[in-house]
């Protein structure tokens, strides 16, 4: 642990092995990708969800599975408390949800209340034939009963401390560490 008391839990190449695994988990469990289709959580979710399409793509070939993007500003549950001012980035799911079988991808799992929202905003899409989850780290506290189908990593925590994903794409570095 470093002396602000942060310590690294995962560096790039953990995260690495972490969603090739998640996509042979994937691919297993769904006997290839008929009818499969990636979200990403704006925003990391998006990073996660675009390199385990690619690891999916270079396990099994036959095409480029369907991808989207979902941002849950507008179905948080703690947005009446006007606590913040939301901004808005975009919904974008440009394939018919109906009947697809769609995997939901984020960071980190901790409350379970931001997956709830990204299921609201996918079923105002239409009905998906189900939802699975898949997440980077599984950190625990839930509040509603959501579980992930698949983990990179779970990493057991007290509410004080904090689980940073810091991505290439947006913060110049792949590691995860938790600060407090």
């Amino acid at each position: 642990m470093s002396a602000n008391g942060t310590r690294q839990v995962m560096d790039a190449v953990g995260i690495h092995r972490a969603l090739v695994r998640i996509a042979h988990e994937i691919l297993e469990h769904n006997k290839g990708t008929e009818h499969l289709a990636l979200v990403g959580i704006r925003s990391r979710g998006v990073y996660l969800a675009q390199r385990i399409r690619k690891a999916i793509d270079e396990i099994e070939t036959g095409g480029s599975i369907p991808f989207g993007v979902v941002d849950i500003t507008l179905y948080r549950d703690d947005l009446d408390r006007g606590l913040q001012t939301p901004v808005v980035h975009g919904t974008d799911i440009p394939f018919a949800v109906e009947g697809k079988r769609i995997l939901l991808v984020d960071d980190v799992l901790f409350t379970g209340r931001t997956i709830r929202a990204a299921m609201d905003a996918l079923v105002d899409f239409g009905r998906p034939q189900s939802i699975q989850l898949a997440v980077l780290v599984d950190r625990g506290h839930r509040e509603l009963p959501i579980r992930a189908d698949y983990v990179g990593k779970n990493i057991p925590t007290s509410r004080r401390e904090q689980v940073q994903v810091r991505l290439a794409e947006s913060d110049g570095v792949d590691e995860v560490v938790i600060e407090g």
